[in-house]
């Protein structure tokens, strides 16, 4: 699954994106057991959400630490419940060794369980080293590290086909006004707007996300992401009826919300990307184009292209990341084996693998941008790495995974409902923090 997971810049728009300095290189890889093959005859267990090209993509990873340590690794996609499943595989006393977690709650959680392992201090080192503070702050619990983010995604883009736009005579817009006004040019000439996938709740949160961040402000985001601030708060509602201007408008949205809903998110790229083509524009995160170039062909940059999430209501244009994060399960069988794989994906040279792959940016400042396959990749990588300290982290990946991160239930489920019938915003903000008080517990 392409969870919570690029734009290529001009003039001053800029991804503010914490990811430390701009420098590449530098530091020497860490070795992950050295090149003497010291892993021979063991094997490592990994559970993920990923599948599809991402998997694919991650795989061609594993193998590498393959043939730089000897040992095997086994992969099992556990699709959106991460923590449930995992939690069933360690009271079933069959834990995986490394677990890659795609929401800072879920991590939270599994800290609080005490089931992680503090990293080592090799991996430690190496976050020091190549990565800006902030992805340090996310993979902490209590000033413990336990976290290495290996992929960052940068959620507030919009992809769009530039053949659809032209024929529609549409430019990429900067306001969100102008974005549903574009989107109603593109519809008159023959295509709807926009791909919808809701069948994935996780793709309406960041809907959502990018909406408040623009129209509430940074402060508000932080505020309601603690659950320092209730869902029933008029920045809230207002979110809402934003977001429901486009989930009302059939013409906005390929097959109206009953197609939406049943449109994961591969879908929606498809309806965009692939042989017949039923919409211009899908928004997500930069992982989009990992789907357009290896399930669909398409040239990133020529035949699929994406402009920032456009600013809400005279707000700044909204900056929401996510990320991956490797952690390592006391339980798992061969613990010490997989501290070494997060030793190994904590190196530029593990991130070159997947970066040459496509559909993936890196954390990790010591990577050569030369590794990223092509330009539009290239030039958000640098922009990435180069923005500072200042992010925003996708709000429902920061939430309990009761709330956030569950499949059928909480924000997923209620935004899905809402996509289904946006009639009360005020209705819908009850409801989010009906849901989001019983598992704060606040």
């Amino acid at each position: 699954m392409m969870r919570r997971r690029t734009t290529l810049l001009t003039g001053c728009t800029a991804l503010v994106l914490a990811l430390g300095a701009t420098a590449c290189g530098g530091d020497k890889p860490v070795s992950a057991g050295g090149g003497d093959k010291a892993l021979t005859g063991q094997t490592v267990t990994v559970a993920g959400v990923w599948s599809g090209s991402e998997q694919k993509n991650f795989q061609k990873v594993l193998d590498a630490f393959t043939a730089k340590t000897g040992a095997k690794t086994q992969f099992t996609s556990t699709g959106d419940n991460v923590s449930t499943v995992v939690g069933s595989k360690i009271e079933g006393g069959n834990a995986p060794d490394v677990v890659m977690v795609p929401q800072v709650g879920v991590l939270q959680q599994f800290a609080q369980k005490g089931w992680l392992t503090p990293l080592s201090a090799t991996t430690q080192k190496s976050v020091d080293s190549g990565f800006a503070p902030v992805w340090k702050k996310y993979g902490s619990v209590d000033g413990t590290l336990y976290g290495l983010y290996f992929k960052a995604a940068h959620k507030s883009t919009v992809w769009y086909s530039p053949d659809a736009l032209d024929q529609a005579g549409v430019k990429p817009p900067t306001t969100y006004a102008d974005l549903l006004k574009a989107g109603h040019t593109v519809s008159d000439s023959g295509l709807a707007a926009f791909a919808v996938a809701g069948q994935d709740g996780w793709t309406l949160t960041d809907w959502f996300e990018n909406i408040y961040l623009s129209q509430a402000g940074p402060e508000k985001y932080d505020a309601l992401a603690a659950h320092k601030l209730k869902w029933t708060d008029a920045s809230v509602v207002k979110a809402l009826t934003t977001l429901g201007t486009l989930f009302k408008d059939k013409q906005l949205m390929a097959g109206g919300s009953n197609e939406a809903l049943n449109t994961d998110f591969p879908g929606s790229v498809e309806k965009v990307f692939g042989p017949k083509p039923q919409a211009g524009m899908v928004y997500e995160g930069d992982f989009v184009a990992g789907v357009a170039h290896d399930q669909f062909h398409r040239t990133i940059g020529k035949d699929a292209n994406f402009f920032p999430f456009p600013a809400v209501d005279g707000g700044t244009a909204p900056v929401v990341s996510g990320g991956d994060a490797a952690v390592v399960l006391k339980d798992g069988k061969n613990a010490k084996a997989g501290m070494k794989l997060l030793e190994y994906l904590a190196t530029p040279e593990a991130a070159a693998v997947w970066a040459k792959a496509g559909g993936f940016l890196s954390p990790n400042k010591n990577l050569d941008l030369a590794a990223y396959g092509d330009d539009v990749t290239r030039a958000t990588a640098k922009s990435l790495v180069g923005a500072g300290d200042s992010v925003r982290f996708d709000m429902s990946d920061q939430a309990p995974a009761a709330f956030g991160g569950t499949k059928g239930a909480g924000e997923w489920k209620i935004l899905q409902d809402f996509l289904r019938d946006p009639s009360d915003a005020k209705g819908t903000a009850a409801k989010l923090e009906s849901a989001a008080a019983k598992a704060y517990q606040n």
